[in-house]
């Protein structure tokens, strides 16, 4: 658990996964991880593979109960490593403290498979809202590209359909801009090139900041790396540019940063390494 002000920051892991670097990262062969020695043995494997983790983070400010990304979810028809999941995500949720009823706003940061899964769940053969009382907030370019190009999105159109229009159909969307404020201290940031509209969530409280990166940065190397291309980046360039801006910021800034995506200790910070930046992670 992690405290910026008045804001308290969860993390409620799905499934970790321990992968090629080069599946992500065509950059980021076994010798050039190992390297890195000092991501071992959170982030790098001692035969020079990456860990990856699959994490929602809760967000407790005031009675405010949020959800920033859902996941892959269970029962959904995904390839793999995503297909018909069936983990007890819900159970501990609810350990948490955030039961599905109890969540008022649900962010996805992007619209791809592992960042929107529970937002339904499998109930008498349809799909319905995972957390009934929630508004789920899209950036409106994000899910409109989406929902013309549904085809580009790993599994087809079954994730914006499955996923993200039972949620509209529903009326509990709001689809906003960049910018938008959509609890006290929790603010939506563009940061394009992973896909078109994605957007970290920056926190704010008590003269504190941090910022859920979502997917503009997957792995700890690449804040020595940003300008490393990510295969999975819709404009592997503009993912770059933005990814390198980020690093730098956040450094300056000395920002606490969450990770959606960083195993071991998801949170830690960015900090001055020669002439770059090398990830410091905090327990």
């Amino acid at each position: 658990m992690w405290q910026i002000g008045e804001l308290t920051v969860r993390k409620l892991v799905e499934k970790g996964a321990t992968w090629p670097g080069t599946v992500l990262l065509p950059d980021a062969v076994p010798e050039a991880l190992l390297a890195h020695g000092h991501l071992r043995p959170d982030f790098v494997s001692e035969d020079g593979r990456i860990f990856i983790s699959f994490h929602s983070f809760l967000v407790e400010v005031g009675d405010r109960r949020i959800v920033v990304d859902t996941c892959a979810g269970n029962d959904k028809p995904r390839e793999r490593p995503f297909g018909y999941l069936s983990t007890d995500y819900l159970e501990r949720m609810t350990a948490a403290g955030f039961g599905p009823d109890d969540v008022d706003t649900v962010i996805c940061t992007h619209l791809h498979v592992d960042h929107v899964g529970w937002n339904t769940r499998l109930v008498d053969g349809r799909w319905v809202p995972t957390f009934p009382n929630a508004r789920y907030v899209f950036v409106r370019g994000e899910c409109e590209y989406w929902a013309v190009n549904k085809t580009e999105n790993s599994g087809g159109g079954a994730i914006f359909e499955d996923s993200v229009q039972p949620v509209i159909d529903a009326g509990l969307a709001d689809l906003v801009e960049p910018g938008a404020e959509v609890a006290p201290g929790v603010t939506l940031e563009l940061t394009p090139g992973h896909t078109p509209g994605h957007c970290a969530v920056r926190l704010r409280s008590g003269g504190q900041e941090g910022v859920i990166t979502g997917d503009l940065i997957h792995h700890p190397v690449q804040v020595e790396h940003p300008r490393w291309p990510c295969g999975a980046d819709w404009d592997p360039a503009q993912g770059s540019a933005t990814r390198e801006a980020f690093v730098a910021e956040q450094g300056s800034a000395a920002t606490l940063v969450l990770g959606t995506h960083f195993a071991g200790s998801s949170a830690g910070r960015v900090v001055a390494s020669g002439e770059g930046w090398r990830w410091s992670p905090l327990g």
